[in-house]
């Protein structure tokens, strides 16, 4: 039975990283409904959620890379021991709807692919998504950094620079980004992860914030976000549970 407090539901304040926006999305419902709070959501790219709640932004939890999550703990942002692996997350790539897909099965494939498109839509390496810093290594693994910056368009992070949205508008060739955020959009052809040999996965954690007005909400949101329901749903959006 859903819990009543007086006149008011106790509200959860989420700042999350976008790549778990739409898991996020099809789990408030349920989440709400069994548990007798209310979600307040926010997203945007990792590095700038860490930096918010680094300069003291309220919050009841903090969903970013596991990294992220582990300099909060050490800032005193975010409570020891409070965190939870939530997800891993793939880089893919994209292109518009219909176009040739390239062969991305091996990094000199990749490379090569690479090389031979005319422009590309990812992630801002500063500041933005994880997938944006975690390609300008790739690329320069595979001494390709400097021909890709003139190719290179960087999305502002966030709902709002979801790199299939530019493919939809046919203002790149191909984007790369965190596969969840790559199927938030309709109306383009994923043509798969990065080779393994180069892919480089994405831990997002959470964890309670010091500062939680909401406490209890925030490590029963934690705690229902590893539930078996929870996991299927996160795994049906792209990213690997646990």
């Amino acid at each position: 039975m859903r819990p009543v407090w007086g006149n008011a539901v106790p509200e959860i304040k989420v700042i999350s990283s976008t790549a778990m926006k739409t898991s996020l999305d099809d789990l408030t419902a349920a989440f709400e409904r069994a548990c007798g709070h209310t979600l307040a959501l926010s997203f945007g790219p990792s590095a700038r959620i860490k930096k918010q709640v680094a300069d003291g932004e309220p919050n009841d939890v903090t969903i970013a890379t596991d990294k992220g999550i582990d300099e909060l703990i050490a800032q005193g942002r975010i409570v020891a021991g409070s965190r939870a692996d939530l997800a891993r997350s793939a880089m893919a790539l994209a292109v518009q709807k219909g176009a040739p897909k390239p062969d991305i099965s091996s990094a000199e494939k990749f490379k090569a692919a690479m090389l031979a498109a005319k422009s590309l839509g990812m992630s801002n390496p500063v500041g933005g998504g994880q997938s944006g810093a975690n390609l300008v290594a790739i690329f320069e693994r595979l001494g390709i950094a400097e021909a890709m910056k003139p190719k290179c368009f960087y999305g502002p992070g966030g709902p709002a620079g979801l790199i299939g949205n530019y493919l939809v508008r046919k203002e790149i060739e191909v984007g790369i980004q965190q596969l969840p955020e790559l199927m938030a959009v309709p109306g383009i052809d994923i043509v798969g992860p990065l080779p393994p040999d180069i892919q480089n996965m994405t831990v997002f954690s959470a964890g309670v914030s010091t500062a939680a007005k909401n406490a209890d909400g925030a490590r029963a949101l934690i705690r229902f976000l590893a539930t078996p329901a929870a996991r299927a749903a996160i795994k049906s959006r792209g990213l690997e549970a646990g």
